[in-house]
């Protein structure tokens, strides 16, 4: 069972073994997808595992206790001036603290070594009854005498430029004790929890347009106002957690307790969120706790001299991809580390949740390298899981939504389907809210830089999109950061290229290039927002159709910044297409908005296709959508098959010209729909579709020709001739949704919706 603590029991066998373990609500889970009954004895157990260590928490007064850790470890300032400092470094001979406070006089400070590991400094005040390392001092401890930075340091900071021949570039701890008239106080509380999250993903240190490394504060006042204008709900802060080295992407993370100082002060974090708060943004941050950087001196890496500490000792707690360590879940100060992590972000600097960075590399002993996952549910279930990962993970969710009930949100970056991630604990489950939709953006990248548009496969758009499991929460994307680093890039610049540079601009018509390129970054991303899950995610810039790459300064590129930016003056020159794109982000989020789509599930057989008219037509929260992504056929009366009769007017055109489109539709013209039924609906409405255009309608009355409805008569598959089905496959991705179809389709009225496949038009 592996290297688990003693007092742990990861077959279950004290219980009477896994299938004893009572899981609360594993019936549903079960009812839900029948598929899964064969794996239940392994969710009993590591269900089982899981309660096993609430159990042991609750020895320390339970898991809220236990996630203090933050207020024990580390320097912790009394009330009289005394500083007590807490570590555990169970390999270490000797710990000794040097800093400002002794002009770095060696050995400095003596640790006193205590029980299981751990070590205590108890320095009393000076003569002024004040600490005696003063606020913003720098410090290191000699753990067998080499300099470390203590794992729970708040604040690090990198020795200026002009000092760095002579100091180095290894980070110290700078003790941050602010007197209270500097310390930064909360104002406004964090907004309701989303149900529809609209997520803007960004980056600090990259959102001035200028070349240089940008600030907290004017993140707040300048980016801030942008977002929310926009119409997101959430930002998801990327780099925060401090990393070394700049250009990993805050992905190398080497103090877990401190933001990054090279944006500014914790102060100005705080300062941060609280305004994002009164926008009415809940604030996510991108938490690394999959692994950690190998940096030895100014890392967590070696902390305590030996190779294991907080990770595991040998090859497994060396990720073999990424370089980097990799933790031992199982252990229980790993486990205080990074619950009390958690604690930290949410308590002392106001986040409202975490996007878990690289799940799929805690969720498998191979890290996921390599496999495929073809959505057998072996692949889950089986001896490959890290089980003391998906407990830890568990544990993490649980202590989340207890700290935060009403505002809390857990997103997973995972690639594998991973069943059961983005269900409740309780009912064996990992509880995560929401998961990643991440073939998504793999598959336009293919599409833009691979495929003719006159091959693109509408079946294949709609499975990609569609294909989750049931009541597990996606996050859907067209692209991220990922897709826009060195080496790739943006959707935008893969479909207009050098053309962005020369033929951008309002005042005379886009060119064969540009228009195709702004008009298909239109629909790919109200097609991804439309249909792809239950939430939405954009990468800071890329509403607008940023052009280029993203590429941060290092060696290979002569520290260069000039990629390491926001170009937000090509979207603010009126003169630019550039604003185009960027108005429709904004018109489809606040559309969003009023209509909470995300929040709604699409039912069974809404989703529509027909290949060679290269149309997508789907109904959502009571809204019509259609696309046309043929690059020359226009349609003049294309029939569009509804549920719902009444009177339908446009609500959203990426053909309207203040989007950059060619005002080609009559945008006061409704749509009435008829009596006869169409490809298994009830009736049907007729209405112009341009090539490469989306238009998005609502209900507003009832209809001017409707009178007793009549389904068609005609022969289901002649229906769909012509139209090509991408089946799904039977995987754990997808079969809680076939069997879901299954449930409904008995129900249906009409006999031959147990017909017709869901994505057939």
């Amino acid at each position: 069972m592996g290297d688990w603590c003693d007092w742990a029991d990861p077959s279950q066998r004290r219980k009477g073994g896994p299938m004893a373990v009572t899981v609360p609500n594993i019936s549903l889970l079960l009812e839900r997808d029948p598929f899964i009954q064969p794996c239940e004895e392994e969710i009993r157990r590591r269900y089982g595992i899981y309660q096993d260590y609430l159990a042991k928490m609750g020895e320390e007064g339970g898991l809220e206790q236990f996630s203090m850790g933050y207020k024990v470890f580390g320097p912790q300032v009394e009330s009289g001036g005394t500083i007590r400092w807490l570590e555990w470094a169970p390999a270490a001979s000797g710990l000794n603290l040097m800093g400002d406070f002794n002009q770095w006089s060696r050995p400095g400070l003596q640790f006193r070594k205590l029980e299981f590991g751990r070590w205590e400094l108890v320095i009393p005040p000076g003569g002024d009854g004040q600490p005696v390392i003063r606020h913003e001092d720098r410090v290191k401890i000699l753990v067998n005498g080499e300099e470390r930075i203590s794992p729970w340091a708040s604040y690090v900071v990198q020795p200026p430029k002009d000092r760095q021949e002579f100091e180095g570039v290894s980070f110290s701890h700078q003790f941050w004790n602010p007197p209270p008239a500097q310390c930064y106080l909360r104002k406004h509380p964090s907004p309701p929890k989303p149900t529809s999250p609209r997520v803007y993903e960004c980056h600090v240190g990259i959102s001035s347009a200028e070349e240089k490394v940008n600030t907290y504060k004017d993140f707040t006042a300048n980016v801030l106002p942008r977002i929310a204008n926009l119409g997101y709900n959430t930002i998801q802060l990327m780099a925060v957690m401090e990393h070394a080295y700049y250009a990993c992407f805050g992905y190398q993370v080497t103090s877990f307790f401190a933001p990054s100082s090279r944006y500014g002060t914790p102060e100005d974090l705080k300062a941060l969120v609280d305004e994002a708060h009164r926008l009415g943004l809940t604030v996510l941050l991108d938490l690394v706790h999959s692994h950690a950087s190998k940096n030895v001196v100014d890392g967590l890496n070696r902390w305590d001299g030996s190779d294991a500490g907080y990770f595991h000792a040998g090859e497994r707690g060396h990720h073999p991809q990424w370089d980097s360590r990799l933790f031992n879940y199982s252990s229980w100060e790993t486990l205080r580390f990074l619950l009390s992590n958690l604690r930290l972000w949410i308590e002392e600097f106001g986040f409202d949740g975490f996007r878990f960075d690289g799940v799929t590399s805690m969720l498998y002993l191979n890290r996921g390298l390599g496999q495929g996952f073809s959505g057998d549910y072996k692949e889950y279930f089986g001896a490959n899981t890290d089980n003391q990962a998906v407990v830890y993970m568990m544990l993490a969710n649980d202590l989340v939504h207890r700290l935060l009930p009403d505002t809390g949100l857990t997103i997973a970056e995972d690639v594998s389907g991973m069943p059961t991630l983005c269900r409740p604990i309780e009912e064996g489950g990992m509880g995560f809210d929401y998961r990643l939709a991440m073939a998504v953006p793999d598959m336009w990248i293919k599409y833009v830089k691979e495929i003719k548009d006159e091959d693109w496969s509408m079946g294949n758009i709609v499975h990609t999109l569609t294909n989750r499991r049931w009541m597990e929460k996606c996050i859907a994307y067209a692209e991220s950061h990922d897709q826009c680093l060195v080496g790739d890039k943006t959707l935008a610049f893969w479909m207009m290229d050098k053309e962005m540079y020369y033929s951008m601009s309002s005042h005379s018509p886009m060119n064969a290039v540009v228009d195709r390129g702004v008009s298909l970054h239109k629909m790919i991303r109200l097609v991804v927002h439309g249909m792809g899950g239950e939430g939405y995610l954009n990468f800071m810039g890329n509403e607008f159709g940023h052009p280029e790459w993203l590429d941060f300064p290092r060696t290979g590129n002569g520290e260069s910044y000039h990629h390491a930016r926001r170009q937000w003056f090509l979207v603010d020159d009126q003169d630019l297409v550039y604003k185009f794109m960027n108005e429709f982000d904004k018109a489809m989020n606040l559309l969003e908005e009023k209509h909470g789509w995300l929040a709604t599930e699409m039912e069974f057989a809404t989703e529509r296709y027909h290949e060679d008219d290269k149309t997508i037509a789907f109904e959502r929260a009571g809204l019509v959508f259609c696309f046309n992504f043929h690059p020359s056929k226009s349609y003049s009366s294309y029939k569009v098959g509804l549920d719902k009769p009444g009177e339908y007017r446009i609500v959203l055109d990426s053909d309207w010209p203040e989007f950059g489109g060619h005002s080609r539709r009559d945008r006061s013209t409704n749509c009435h729909t008829y009596k006869e039924g169409h490809t298994s609906k009830r009736c049907h409405m007729l209405t112009y579709l341009p090539c490469r255009t989306v238009v998005v309608f609502e209900r507003v009355g009832s209809s001017n020709y409707m009178e007793d409805l009549v389904l068609e008569e005609q022969d289901c598959v002649a229906n769909i001739a012509h139209k090509e089905y991408i089946p799904t496959p039977t995987s754990a991705t997808a079969i809680t949704k076939q069997f879901k179809m299954m449930k409904v389709a008995k129900k249906a009225e009409n006999s031959f919706l147990d017909e017709i496949p869901a994505h057939f038009l």
